[in-house]
């Protein structure tokens, strides 16, 4: 849905309206900016009392998920960062590295290396999930603000791929419940911040399992997406150059001597990282210096600096806005509208698209356990966040049940 003409009167009220409820403040994490309040707004298709319920909503959930709020556990946990993060990639690969042709930052998923039962031979799952939350929150707080500043223009969403080479439909059932819960937390609380997602190495079967996968997301999600076969390399090579390309997928990174793509953080949000981070756990303001065009991560040799409120990084909120048709790659608008998919040209089996989340916002309950309780509580106790959910709705099970 295109934004209405009159956008930036409804921004100012909308705006406005969260003042007076008392729902925004200087310095929130969440984001206090324009394309912020852009991204809640989008979600909702400029409904403004919907998309205060959803601000609502997403500030409740910040203050109390996991029992101790997202700026807590944020500092308990450095998404880049923390002890058992080699072990995780091992077992469930999901990680950030260098962004594409427009900038956008890039999110890889290797669904074919998940396997929860060795996960927990090193962890729980309850500390695996606030590994999920903080990867979460690190893309609006640090991951699109450093893109943006890299690319000298706003990067409104993240380009997700996800690799399903070696995956089957007992590895689904193994983690859908988790998969399920993080695609809620992201529609909910990070509105519109896919810009396009890619599936590729798609298996033999794997219509059964999207069509067990689609309910869980928004139509506006499910029009993002393109969906591969083992010819994905043009097609993504179109948007991404080969050196951001990780080789296994077809390009020419292998960050040697970094860990690998996987482990290297590669991208200009690591640009004076451990610095800015411990700046900001002191609660202190930050100076960010990335230099236009230094989109991966390496020191430029000239840089402006831009000071921010350090808990507050967030300048332009990815995006979640829906490209045209699945094979042919779409140009980027300035405000709404978001990348485009990988074209078809080199794909094989199924190929479809997917566009912008717009699901439901949920409200946690007043005392959340520690695992994301956000959905059924919700539902249970606001009915009437029903009738905003544009997706079909579904019952979220525990996620740490088997």
């Amino acid at each position: 849905m295109a934004p209405p003409k009159d956008k930036e009167a409804i921004l100012k009220q909308f705006r406005e309206t969260l003042q007076e409820q008392d729902l925004i403040h200087d310095g929130d994490t969440i984001g206090t900016d324009d394309d912020t309040l852009l991204r809640f707004l989008r979600a909702r298709q400029f409904n403004l009392k919907q998309a205060t319920l959803m601000w609502k909503n997403c500030q409740h959930w910040r203050k109390t998920v996991e029992g101790v709020g997202i700026d807590e556990l944020y500092r308990q946990i450095d998404p880049f960062d923390y002890p058992e993060r080699e072990h995780v990639f091992d077992c469930w690969p999901l990680y950030f590295h260098k962004v594409d042709k427009k900038g956008r930052p890039l999110n890889f998923h290797h669904f074919g290396g998940i396997n929860l039962n060795k996960l927990q031979k090193k962890m729980t799952l309850e500390r695996f999930w606030q590994t999920v939350v903080v990867n979460c929150e690190a893309l609006t707080r640090e991951v699109l603000p450093a893109a943006a500043e890299a690319a000298g223009k706003p990067i409104l969403g993240t380009f997700v791929v996800v690799d399903l080479s070696g995956f089957g439909i007992s590895q689904f059932w193994q983690m859908k419940d988790f998969a399920r819960s993080s695609f809620q937390v992201s529609q909910d609380y990070f509105p519109e911040t896919m810009a396009q997602l890619a599936i590729v190495n798609a298996p033999m079967g794997f219509s059964t399992i999207w069509n067990v996968m689609k309910p869980w997301l928004a139509k506006e999600t499910v029009a993002k997406v393109a969906i591969y076969g083992s010819d994905h390399r043009r097609a993504l090579l179109e948007l991404i150059d080969e050196e951001a390309l990780p080789a296994s997928l077809g390009g020419k990174c292998t960050c040697e001597g970094e860990g690998g793509c996987m482990m290297s953080n590669a991208g200009p949000w690591m640009h004076d990282r451990q610095r800015r981070r411990e700046a900001w756990l002191r609660g202190e303001r930050e100076t960010i210096a990335i230099a236009p065009g230094e989109l991966h991560g390496k020191p430029a040799d000239s840089a402006e600096s831009h000071t921010k409120d350090a808990p507050e990084a967030q300048p332009a909120a990815p995006e979640d806005t829906a490209p045209t048709t699945e094979q042919q790659p779409a140009e980027e608008t300035s405000s709404s509208s978001e990348p485009s998919q990988p074209s078809g040209s080199g794909s094989t089996s199924e190929t479809s698209s997917i566009a912008t989340p717009a699901s439901e916002a949920s409200q946690p309950e007043p005392h959340p356990k520690s695992r994301e309780a956000s959905v059924d509580a919700v539902y249970q106790e606001h009915p009437e966040t029903r009738e905003v959910q544009t997706g079909d709705l579904h019952t979220k099970q525990a996620i740490l049940s088997g």
